[in-house]
């Protein structure tokens, strides 16, 4: 009897080594979602990764498509690219096509992409011997402005939007043809005048050259439609004074 004692406690003892075993076994897969979870960061990693993007651009920034503006010749859109208010590119993504219209689209629109971006508006100068292209680059390049100018100034509070905006004119008929104006008003003063519409073909191209870069200047220096008619475009001048006084009218002055 007394030799069977130490058989038992050797059996017991290997069934204690043996749970003990098995007890240290049954942990390790406890340990493993822990390392599981050290690598959770890595998808939350990309998606903060993602919200900087979303929160990039600004009010006044991105990307804006004027009005297709037809002409003789075929449609002109202009697109721009706007970085905080400001212009950073433009571009035709419409212009003349077919016969002299491809040479005429190639020699103006890279300038006329290049002033609008040094001028930050639509007054820019007509390329020679693309008068059309020209015109109708202003006007799409006037109404993508007109798209951007209410995010525009975002940087500097609600109230900027409140100072400035622009405002058309009712279109003014005349002997050889309408006139239309649209001004930029700044708390309350003239900062830009524009015709955005006169007359045109034949002498009435040349006097319209002429004439509105003028009434432009007239306007903003006196702020109302109190200017001097243009010597020898009596009949745009007078349109231009009808169709400025409809767009104060409408601004409040």
């Amino acid at each position: 009897m007394r030799k069977s004692h130490p058989v038992r406690r050797v059996v017991l003892a290997t069934a204690a080594t043996v749970s003990g075993v098995v007890l240290l076994l049954s942990l390790k897969p406890a340990s493993d979602p822990a390392a599981a979870s050290a690598a959770a960061p890595a998808p939350q990693a990309t998606a903060a990764g993602q919200e900087s993007p979303q929160g990039a651009p600004g009010a006044g920034s991105g990307t804006v498509t004027g009005d297709a503006a037809q002409t003789q010749y075929g449609a002109v859109q202009v697109r721009l690219t706007v970085s905080n208010g400001r212009i950073t590119k433009a571009e035709a993504v419409q212009a003349p096509k077919g016969g002299l219209s491809d040479q005429k689209t190639q020699l103006a629109v890279p300038k006329l992409n290049q002033e609008a971006v040094a001028a930050q508006n639509a007054d820019i100068d007509a390329v020679s011997g693309a008068t059309y292209t020209s015109e109708g680059y202003k006007k799409s390049l006037q109404s993508a402005l007109d798209k951007v100018e209410p995010a525009s100034p975002g940087s500097s509070g609600s109230s900027g939007t409140a100072q400035a905006r622009t405002v058309t004119g009712k279109a003014a008929q005349t002997p050889y043809g309408p006139v239309q104006v649209r001004i930029t008003v700044t708390d309350g003063k003239v900062t830009k005048a524009e015709a955005v519409q006169a007359p045109k073909g034949g002498l009435s191209d040349q006097k319209t050259r002429l004439a509105v870069p003028k009434l432009n200047q007239e306007a903003v220096a006196a702020g109302t439609a109190d200017i001097d008619a243009v010597s020898g475009a009596t009949y745009t001048s007078t349109g231009y004074r009808q169709s400025l006084q409809s767009a104060l009218d409408q601004a409040g002055g």
